[in-house]
């Protein structure tokens, strides 16, 4: 079996192509900027909600541990049969 080298330069073709670099014409600086949507700032106002959520359950947690929390049953049923009905 003989083995020739034909298509042995076509084996890289990229390597062969002229690239076009661009020069830096435009030499002034880019600066990156953040720009904060609506939805983010209003989420801003979270941290305070959670902080409130957070007094809440820890006031939920007293009062379970001392037994003075009450279920309420009637309105456990109602969210219940609206949660699974909708």
């Amino acid at each position: 079996m003989k083995i020739t080298s034909y298509g042995v330069n076509a084996v890289n073709a990229y390597k062969n192509q002229v690239r076009n670099v661009k020069s830096n014409t435009n030499k002034a600086s880019f600066a990156d900027k953040i720009e904060i949507s609506k939805a983010a700032q209003e989420m801003r106002g979270v941290s305070t909600y959670s902080s409130e959520r957070a007094d809440h359950v820890q006031q939920l947690k007293k009062d379970i541990a001392s037994g003075e929390y009450k279920v309420d049953a009637r309105k456990v049923a109602q969210d219940m049969l609206k949660y699974y009905r909708f």
